[in-house]
């Protein structure tokens, strides 16, 4: 059964994983944009650093999250000197890692859907005087949507599935840092499997889960896409 550290495991994961969600479609929509729109050269640059949680250990962005935000870091003495204190082994530090980390589950399914938008309906609102911001609303975002939801979906997944980064820039902080991995790996640690199979098990379910609605709604989402771009 799972007493209250599961529980409170469980609902720091939920918490981190909405929060990271959240920050990541705020800050990746026009990271995408920019990426589906630009001709610039920076942006090989740019979405090879977008993609690099994805071939990269997570325990080495972990490493040098922790040296940047660490007491002698420039991101460290920046949060002493306003008075914020040390991001490390907190829920901000938390965060800011998995917002680095699941970076691309969110930011390339939005960059695709913007680059499959096309320009032929920007150009239909241009002529019609809108705003380049109102094109986006009423456009963009409309086609946009399956990929949305693919990106939210996928991003609170990812986030709630960590264990390097987390064990790295977290710890182990009963309360506080303690996410559902970390505690499947104390309880494997102390030879508790009971408890970690009903942790672990739930795990393995959420994700089966979520990749089996993936799998039903993208291809809708994709005829979506075709019929509504003109």
């Amino acid at each position: 059964m799972l007493g209250n550290a599961e529980l409170q495991a469980i609902a720091l994961t939920i918490r981190l994983a909405g929060t990271t969600t959240l920050i990541l479609l705020l800050v990746g929509t026009p990271l995408a944009w920019w990426l589906a729109r630009t001709r610039s050269w920076l942006k090989g640059p740019v979405g090879a650093l977008v993609a690099l949680p994805l071939v990269l250990p997570p325990v080495v962005l972990g490493f040098y999250l922790l040296v940047l935000m660490g007491p002698n870091g420039p991101v460290g003495q920046v949060t002493q000197s306003l008075g914020w204190g040390l991001l490390p082994f907190s829920f901000a530090g938390l965060a800011i890692g998995s917002v680095f980390y699941s970076m691309p589950f969110v930011v390339q399914p939005l960059q695709n859907a913007f680059e499959a938008i096309g320009d032929r309906p920007l150009e239909v609102a241009a002529t019609l005087r809108a705003s380049p911001l109102d094109t986006f609303i009423s456009v963009v975002l409309p086609l946009a949507r399956p990929a949305y939801l693919t990106a939210a979906v996928m991003g609170f997944a990812h986030t709630v599935g960590e264990f390097g980064i987390v064990l790295m820039l977290g710890g182990n902080i009963p309360g506080k840092t303690r996410v559902m991995s970390v505690q499947i790996y104390d309880h494997v640690e102390a030879l508790e499997y009971t408890q970690a199979h009903w942790l672990a098990g739930g795990l393995l379910v959420f994700s089966f889960l979520v990749l089996l609605a993936l799998y039903i709604l993208q291809p809708t989402g994709r005829r979506r896409l075709r019929v509504q771009t003109p």
